[in-house]
C-alpha cells in the first residue's frame, strides 16, 4: 500500500504562482512513476506532468514553459511548481504514484485561479 497527501493548493490570481507537494509513504520503495493530474468540474481527470518509470519528466502541451515537476527521492515527495496560472487552470489536482500491479491516488487539492 502507498499513501499519498497533497498539499499546496489555494485561491491565486492569473499570473500568479503555487506549488503543490504530494509525499509518499508505506511502500513507497515499489513506486516506479508519479506524477500529477487534474480535474475541472465537469470534465475528465487529466494528465498534467510526471516522472515515468525510466525517471524522465512529461508534460501536457497546455501547461508546458509553465509548470515545472520535481522530485526530492530522500523524501518520497514530488512537487508540481506551477507558474503563469491561468483561470483554466483551476482543478482539483491529484497525485498519482504507478506501482507494477496498478496505481494509487491522493486525496486532491484544489487549485483556483482568480481572473
Amino acid at each position: 500500500q502507498v499513501q499519498l497527501v497533497e498539499s499546496g493548493g489555494g485561491l491565486v490570481q492569473a499570473g500568479g504562482s503555487l506549488r503543490l507537494s504530494c509525499s509518499a509513504s508505506g511502500s513507497s520503495f515499489s513506486i516506479k512513476r508519479m506524477g500529477w493530474y487534474r480535474q475541472a468540474p465537469g470534465k475528465q481527470r487529466d494528465f498534467v506532468a510526471g516522472f515515468s518509470s525510466a525517471g524522465t519528466t512529461n508534460y501536457a502541451e497546455s501547461v508546458k514553459g509553465r509548470f515545472t515537476v520535481s522530485r526530492d527521492n530522500a523524501k518520497n515527495t514530488v512537487y508540481l511548481q506551477m507558474n503563469s496560472l491561468k483561470s483554466e487552470d483551476t482543478a482539483v489536482y491529484y497525485c498519482n504514484a504507478g506501482v507494477h500491479t496498478g496505481s494509487y491516488w491522493g486525496q486532491g487539492t484544489q487549485v483556483t485561479v482568480s481572473s
